[in-house]
């Protein structure tokens, strides 16, 4: 299989790599840069679905304006979903603090609204992954992860993805941030999860 996966992000492609070599998928990966994709895209989309499938779309006129061909494009769109604050950060995570902001200015601005909340129940999130594939034939194919948790009551270790430090795994007592390597990997991962329910899907398309 060749993918045009949709980033520049040295460790999303690390990860994915991972993921498909652990589900023995043989795959060569192109990043945007690989393509020579530059063009800035508006992701106005309401839900992960639409923002995904924006990307994907945008990526499949840049390749079919280059004669890129038989390759499967993946894009993905992620986020944390908090119940009590209606979904939010949901699409605008990477953004939820400004444009710029820095990991730490997003996670006092989650942490600053949940200051009321002082029971577990009311602490209940999810990180969410929605990949969308579009096979050579031109079919959209969608895929979800999701990873329930609660919202942790002050930071952990800083890094990895912009809400880690903050977000507690069910069935855990510290943030994803905290935890070791191989319990990180063994935890439900939504991205794990999203990659794993596409390549099915895939599989099912005799995609392989």
């Amino acid at each position: 299989m060749k993918i045009i996966y949709g980033t520049s992000n040295k460790n999303k492609v690390i990860a994915m790599k991972k993921i498909l070599k652990d589900n023995d998928i043989n795959a060569e990966i192109y990043t945007l840069r690989d393509i020579g994709f530059s063009e800035k895209i508006i992701e106005d989309g309401k839900t992960f679905e639409e923002n995904s499938k924006i990307k994907a779309v945008a990526i499949k006129k840049f390749c079919d304006k280059n004669d890129i061909l038989n390759k499967v494009i993946i894009t993905d769109d992620a986020g944390l979903c908090i119940e009590k604050l209606n979904g939010e950060p949901g699409v605008y995570s990477a953004r939820y603090a400004g444009e710029n902001a820095t990991q730490v200015q997003l996670l006092e601005k989650v942490l600053n609204k949940m200051k009321r909340f002082e029971n577990e129940e009311d602490r209940k999130c999810k990180f969410v992954c929605v990949l969308t594939a579009i096979i050579p034939n031109g079919e959209i194919i969608v895929a979800r992860g999701e990873c329930k948790g609660t919202v942790a009551k002050k930071m952990g270790t800083l890094g990895g993805l912009e809400y880690q430090p903050i977000f507690i795994p069910n069935g855990f007592n510290k943030p994803l941030s905290d935890l070791s390597e191989k319990t990180y990997e063994e935890t439900h991962n939504h991205r794990d999860l999203a990659v794993k329910d596409l390549i099915e899907k895939l599989k099912n398309k005799g995609i392989k």
